[in-house]
């Protein structure tokens, strides 16, 4: 791959996601476009990318994407900001909604950790959660949606007490429960574009997705979410994601790094 190639995939990726290629994932963007390119019939990546270049191909562009995204996540990721949302925000909120079911979004779910575990969170505590959880990735939605994990990838994050309870194992894999499976949904959605006007949410999962994003497609994304949040609604984000020189509509919780609730800014407008 060439200077010149990796700029265009600088591009590319940006344009249709807000994500940052930095310059020293150069070597890191070839690996993983290598089996991209195998998969659709060149020869290598260069190739690939020269008929990118000529012809552009949407299914190409978007399967060159997906593989440059970062995918990695694991169970119950950033403990302290789990055991907030189940042991605070989850009981409070079901207590203020009608029927007691509150409605969560896990944004960038990639390979589905995420969202099982806030199903699990949400089952644990004995209340009712609709769970969207969208992803780029057609691949990793795939994965998720199957909600097939290795032995290492459910020990990651999982307790032993939590495998057996949640998950079914069969040969070497540990699969979600039907218990799971029922309140969770996998959607193939892109942050830069507004969910539809019925969909709200009470909490919104970003985390460890728009710290990597350019400062302008990342102000968007963030507007996107606000729109999507119920007033009183809560973001995590990761927990060393700072978005306050991003945006005006969400403020920082005190004490509670990653967690960010509607400006008054934004309260307004939506009034």
């Amino acid at each position: 791959m060439t200077p010149e190639d990796f700029e265009r995939l600088q591009a590319l990726v940006a344009g249709r996601t807000g994500h940052r290629l930095t310059r020293d994932r150069m070597k890191l963007a070839e690996h993983r476009l290598g089996p991209v390119a195998r998969r659709e019939g060149f020869e290598d990546v260069s190739a690939l990318l020269a008929s990118l270049w000529a012809q552009p191909v949407a299914s190409v562009a978007w399967a060159a994407i997906e593989a440059l995204l970062d995918s990695e996540t694991w169970f119950r990721r950033d403990r302290a900001a789990f055991a907030v949302f189940a042991d605070q925000l989850l009981p409070a909120l079901a207590s203020a909604r009608t029927g007691g079911r509150v409605r969560l979004w896990s944004a960038g779910c990639s390979t589905g950790q995420e969202a099982w575990s806030l199903a699990m969170a949400a089952a644990d505590k004995g209340i009712s959660a609709r769970i969207l959880a969208t992803d780029l990735n057609r691949v990793s939605l795939e994965r998720a949606r199957l909600g097939a994990y290795s032995g290492f990838e459910i020990q990651r994050g999982l307790s032993a007490r939590a495998m057996i309870r949640w998950f079914v194992q069969a040969d070497e894999l540990w699969s979600a429960a039907d218990a799971l499976r029922a309140g969770v949904e996998f959607r193939r959605a892109n942050l830069l574009d507004p969910m539809p006007e019925d969909e709200k949410f009470d909490v919104v999962f970003c985390r460890h997705v728009l710290g990597g994003m350019e400062p302008r497609r990342r102000a968007l994304a963030l507007d996107n979410i606000e729109r999507a949040l119920a007033d009183d609604g809560c973001l995590f984000t990761g927990p060393d994601e700072s978005l306050t020189t991003d945006t005006v509509a969400f403020r920082p919780v005190a004490g509670r790094p990653g967690l960010y609730v509607k400006a008054s800014g934004a309260l307004r407008r939506a009034a």
